[in-house]
């Protein structure tokens, strides 16, 4: 059975500069189960978009000075899994389907690509997103790093 061998929170408000922090903070906690230079990269593509969308999407509709809460919460398993939560208390999405799929987006005409769930899906193993209009959206990623050498 696995179980938790190290967990980290962190709170942070939904501003851009704390999209480098939340990657940088991130994988550098995750460092504990000596991840390849690969997985710490989808790691961190990861863990960018998820916060990214935080920051562009959830709190569209606040005035510009001010800036909703980006929620994370990081556990490291026995057996070389990370999980990463990620969530917002944000205008939540409206149609979860239609948001999963490439190249949706509700912004603005050539403002955003709408990869980013696209971009999870491909650098984590598992990606689960729940959300509800006018109360947030929570995105639950999970990483298998490979086995130890010495495993």
């Amino acid at each position: 059975m696995k179980r938790i061998i190290n967990e980290m929170k962190l709170r942070l408000p939904a501003i851009s500069t704390n999209e480098s922090v939340c990657r940088s903070v991130i994988s550098a906690f995750c460092a504990e189960l000596d991840p390849t230079a690969s997985e710490i990269g989808d790691i961190r593509l990861a863990v960018s978009e998820a916060v990214t969308n935080c920051i562009v999407h959830a709190y569209r509709h606040l005035p510009p000075d001010e800036h909703g809460l980006i929620y994370i919460s990081v556990r490291l398993y026995s057996g070389r899994e990370v999980s990463i939560e990620i969530s917002d208390n944000g205008c939540g999405i409206e149609d979860l389907d239609e948001a999963m799929r490439p190249m949706f987006t509700t912004g603005r005409e050539g403002e955003r690509c709408g990869m980013g769930f696209l971009v999870m899906e491909n650098f984590t193993d598992s990606l689960k997103v729940k959300s509800r209009v006018g109360k947030g959206t929570t995105v639950l990623m999970r990483k298998f790093l490979k086995p130890d050498a010495e495993g």
